[in-house]
């Protein structure tokens, strides 16, 4: 295939190119300077003149405290920017993967989120991520939604780099304990998203890591790994005093995935090992 990725620069992007281009897929990992998603114009020449099968769209706004007050940069490139990409698709027949995120819901649910559930996102982050999939799926039939939760990965700024920059900087670390969701790791995903596009299942997925933590669990765990003696304390959200809502709650259950036989990920701890041995 011809493979064209927004974001391709990014945390994401690079792994996804990685795993394309090693199974003999034409890759084109563009990153903001090659192509703004905000510009309708430009999405449609640049996506007609390449001519790829297929596009995953990876490219976000995804400081999630600094949307709420910049709401509407992060409805232009969430939103607009993902219409964008899906009318561009329809001009050359292309699918498009778009990557979504566990912050659609609100966390007051007290089993996993399946991908029927209702979406009701507490930010503006999850509000422009939700309308970016609500126009994918009314502009484009040939579309794979993929919602996933707590990014890390060998490229780029992550919450595992932070904490062990902060290991080193400062003892005890605060980090909050009653936010619930699940890391996945990059490298998982893209891998998750190749197989999930050569099956042709068209629709709404959700691909996380497997299990559940906290980030202050999560935090443990990574410190544990690397062998340092820096202290972990739990924090309550409040007491974090971040300027974005989180949802409590927030662990995907790969529902759809699981009944196609297409679910590969695996848990998260496991994934996390095999991730700080690398």
């Amino acid at each position: 295939m011809k493979v064209v990725i927004t974001g391709g620069k990014g945390q994401l992007g690079q792994d996804v190119a990685l795993v394309f281009a090693a199974r003999g897929d034409d890759v084109l990992a563009w990153g903001r300077e090659d192509l703004d998603i905000t510009d309708a114009a430009l999405a449609r020449n640049k996506i007609r003149e390449a001519r790829p099968d297929l596009i995953i769209h990876a490219a976000a706004y995804t400081q999630v405290d600094a949307c709420e007050q910049n709401e509407d940069l992060a409805y232009t490139h969430n939103a607009l920017g993902a219409r964008n990409l899906a009318a561009a698709a329809l001009t050359c027949d292309a699918a498009l993967v778009y990557i979504s995120t566990d912050y659609v819901f609100d966390g007051r649910q007290t089993r996993m989120y399946r991908e029927e559930d209702p979406p009701h996102p507490l930010n503006v982050y999850g509000r422009t991520k939700l309308a970016g999939e609500q126009m994918v799926r009314e502009i484009l039939p040939k579309h794979y939604i993929c919602r996933t939760s707590w990014l890390y990965g060998e490229y780029g700024p992550n919450f595992v780099r932070t904490i062990l920059r902060l290991a080193s900087e400062r003892n005890p670390l605060k980090v909050v304990s009653d936010q619930l969701g699940t890391p996945t790791w990059t490298k998982d995903l893209a891998n998750q998203i190749y197989q999930l596009v050569q099956s042709g299942l068209y629709g709404t997925y959700h691909t996380s890591g497997q299990g559940e933590c906290s980030w202050y669990e999560f935090a443990k765990e990574i410190i544990r790994l690397a062998g340092l003696q820096a202290s972990v304390l739990p924090q309550s959200t409040e007491e974090a005093g971040r300027a974005a809502a989180r949802p409590g709650y927030s662990v995907l259950d790969n529902y759809r995935l699981r009944l196609s036989g297409l679910d590969q990920m695996p848990p998260w701890k496991d994934s996390l090992r095999h991730f700080m041995a690398k």
